[in-house]
């Protein structure tokens, strides 16, 4: 970069970029972390950790990329790498959506739990039918109370309507207490005793089944209590990511706000390997080139040299060995007779010694 300094901009533009990616994905991560754990410290320490992680992968993406004198060329190594591009940005982005949009995933939220303990308590009533059993039971009781007392009225104003004259299908229409005022006076003496007698036995027996029944709302209310937590809990990560999901589907207006949110981390995201991809080569990429082109020259040598090396060993031991060998053979053919020195002479002028 001190070669070409016609570069800076482009290259100091390209890595804000993708550092200021990873500080995003810092934010979400941490973000989607605390809603997990419920702890500012968990949250932030992995928070900054999956930001790192980010940063070095974008930075090794966009690094990676080499401008080369065929466009599809370039392509064809950029799509891969666009490809995880365009899933980083989706990772990062549904974090910061659910941050900017809490206020109404709360209020979701709260209509979710609102749905449970309706649910919760329909499913605990279903539980216990004995309840419903005993407030019939006791509705059958003060049905018969208000029974006794409708007999006891009836037999009241006929008693009236006895005294007082009036005609009537049960009255003799004559005025003052006689004999049919005194025998309607009876009868109203012995509506009131049963009436009297009825609610006392039922008021007790309403009582005994009152008793039983808070018994069994206090078994229910303890069940109830029991999967109250997990209902007050009702707010995790993917509880967010559901009610989230319902908004965009309930209003079109957050559907496409959520839509752009994620096209702007895309574009961010891709924005640096655009940026390369659609960028000239320069002097940066052209002293880049040639220090690869030097290093594969320089291991080109190396090898040919090496190469040359093996094979000077590789003959020279051939000659050394079968040069050897030979000698072996002639003096073993000979039994121990002693060679000429012409037989030596030509061994050795056969084998280059």
């Amino acid at each position: 970069m001190k070669r070409s300094p016609t570069e800076s901009n482009k290259y100091i533009g390209i890595g804000a970029t993708v550092f200021f990616t990873g500080v995003l994905a810092a934010l979400a991560a941490g973000y989607a972390l605390y809603t997990v754990f419920q702890s500012v410290w968990p949250a932030m320490l992995f928070g900054l950790l999956w930001g790192f992680m980010i940063f070095n992968l974008d930075r090794f993406i966009v690094s990676s990329m080499r401008k080369r004198k065929s466009a599809w060329g370039e392509w064809k190594l950029a799509i891969p790498r666009l490809v995880l591009a365009v899933l980083l940005a989706l990772v990062i982005s549904k974090p910061l959506e659910l941050k900017m949009f809490e206020r109404e995933i709360n209020r979701k939220i709260d209509e979710k739990r609102t749905e449970f303990i309706a649910k919760s308590k329909a499913n605990l009533a279903k539980g216990f039918p004995e309840i419903q059993e005993l407030e019939l039971k006791i509705e059958t009781l003060k049905a018969e109370i208000l029974d006794a007392e409708a007999f006891r009225d009836q037999v009241q104003k006929e008693y009236d309507a006895e005294r007082f004259g009036e005609k009537t299908a049960s009255t003799s229409g004559i005025v003052g207490i006689g004999t049919n005022a005194k025998k309607k006076e009876q009868q109203l003496d012995a509506a009131q005793l049963a009436l009297d007698d009825l609610r006392a036995r039922n008021q007790v027996r309403i009582d005994r089944v009152e008793a039983q029944i808070r018994d069994f709302m206090a078994l229910r209310q303890a069940e109830f209590e029991k999967q109250q937590p997990g209902i007050e809990g009702f707010d995790g990560l993917a509880a967010r990511m559901d009610a989230l999901s319902s908004l965009t589907e309930e209003s079109a207006a957050m559907a496409m706000a959520n839509v752009f949110i994620m096209l702007l981390f895309i574009a961010i995201e891709t924005a640096p390997i655009f940026v390369k991809l659609i960028s000239p080569r320069g002097p940066y990429d052209e002293y880049l080139e040639l220090h690869e082109d030097k290093v594969r020259l320089f291991k080109s040598e190396k090898w040919t040299k090496a190469m040359g090396e093996s094979n000077a060993r590789v003959d020279y031991f051939q000659e050394t060995h079968f040069y050897a060998t030979d000698l072996k053979k002639k003096k073993t053919n000979r039994k121990n007779e002693v060679m000429t020195e012409s037989e030596i002479s030509e061994l050795e002028s056969k084998y280059k010694i």
